[in-house]
């Protein structure tokens, strides 16, 4: 079996078991909040009784290992099942979209939302990742200059600030004092292409912000290692332009550590816009997840958990993998 085939099957047993201990941390979590869907519905003014028949035909009367594991198996299958909203009250109720009838399930809630936060990740990631690395190659060509200074404090300042601080502050100049952009991201499926990136330019613009430092950061830190190496030397001395040097011979070489934190900035653009989301009332999977908690619905909220973490380990997954293959090393280990 070649050396890359085993490592990636190794990586992917490992990532299916890490996101078995993950569906436990997120089953003891969630069904820790304080309250439960029948409360947080009724209200406090509810009776004893009618929380305890909403919560039969919930099945939260059950012990918790049978709803772990009926949970644990209906996702094996891929019946991520139906919000609790949807199911038990007529306010929520919806209609399924294959038979005409019934309570929405909740991948058929989740997808949609899926796809615009995979949108909003996208924008960002095609806005933040050339512009990282062409900031951290600068960066390093010109090293210690006023460029290089200045590119470092704006990089730490933006990725020092909170999320919601650069959110509001981009909203205030260019959607309130300079009205280039729309301040709310109010998408929907029948959007057009062009319009729904304008309305998810100033989201990806935050984002953009907070992902664009460490990356730039390890990029000129990778290539500045490798500029006093031999090779280096040797392409110098043929009389190649420092552009030429770093981009031909130093990148190439810096790849594999360049693609660990541009992974896991990819990884943070799909579980951790919750905050984005929700300042910008962007209709992705985060503000649906913040919804979900507020009510508890518990089968929403299960769902979005296991979805970041799969995400999350996915990614880290193909870090591994693209490391490997950009390193001859690793590729060829003997």
């Amino acid at each position: 079996m070649h050396p890359v085939l085993k490592i990636v099957i190794q990586r992917l047993f490992l990532g299916l078991l890490t996101l078995l201990v993950v569906s436990i941390v997120i089953f003891i979590a969630v069904n820790s909040l304080p309250g439960d869907f029948a409360q947080a519905i009724l209200g406090q003014s509810a009776t004893p009784e009618a929380v305890a028949a909403i919560r039969k035909d919930l099945g939260l009367d059950q012990p918790a290992i049978t709803r772990y594991f009926t949970w644990l198996g209906d996702m094996v299958t891929g019946n991520l099942g139906i919000s609790f909203a949807q199911a038990n009250f007529a306010s929520f109720v919806g209609t399924s979209a294959e038979s005409g009838s019934g309570p929405v399930t909740v991948l058929q809630q989740i997808a949609p939302r899926f796809q615009n936060t995979m949108f909003l990740a996208g924008v960002t990631a095609v806005i933040a990742v050339p512009l990282s690395l062409l900031l951290g190659i600068l960066a390093a060509l010109f090293r210690n200059s006023v460029f290089d200074k200045v590119a470092n404090v704006g990089a730490l300042s933006a990725v020092s600030s909170p999320e919601f601080f650069l959110a509001y502050v981009l909203i205030l100049f260019l959607a309130v004092l300079n009205p280039v952009l729309p301040s709310l991201s109010n998408i929907y499926s029948d959007m057009g292409f062009g319009e729904r990136l304008l309305r998810t330019l100033l989201p990806a613009l935050t984002l953009t912000l907070m992902v664009t430092a460490q990356m730039m950061r390890m990029t000129r830190a990778a290539i500045i290692n490798l500029l006093a190496s031999p090779y280096i030397e040797m392409a110098r001395l043929k009389g190649l332009s420092p552009m030429r040097v770093i981009v031909k011979h130093a990148l190439p070489n810096a790849l594999a550590p360049i693609i660990n934190v541009i992974a896991l900035n990819l990884a943070y653009l799909i579980t951790g816009v919750v905050v984005v989301e929700v300042v910008f009332v962007y209709p992705g999977i985060g503000q649906l997840f913040v919804d979900s908690v507020k009510i508890r619905d518990i089968p929403v909220v299960q769902a979005c958990c296991l979805i970041f973490a799969g995400a999350y380990i996915l990614l880290n997954l193909m870090a591994d993998v693209l490391s490997i293959i950009s390193n001859p090393r690793l590729r060829h280990p003997k």
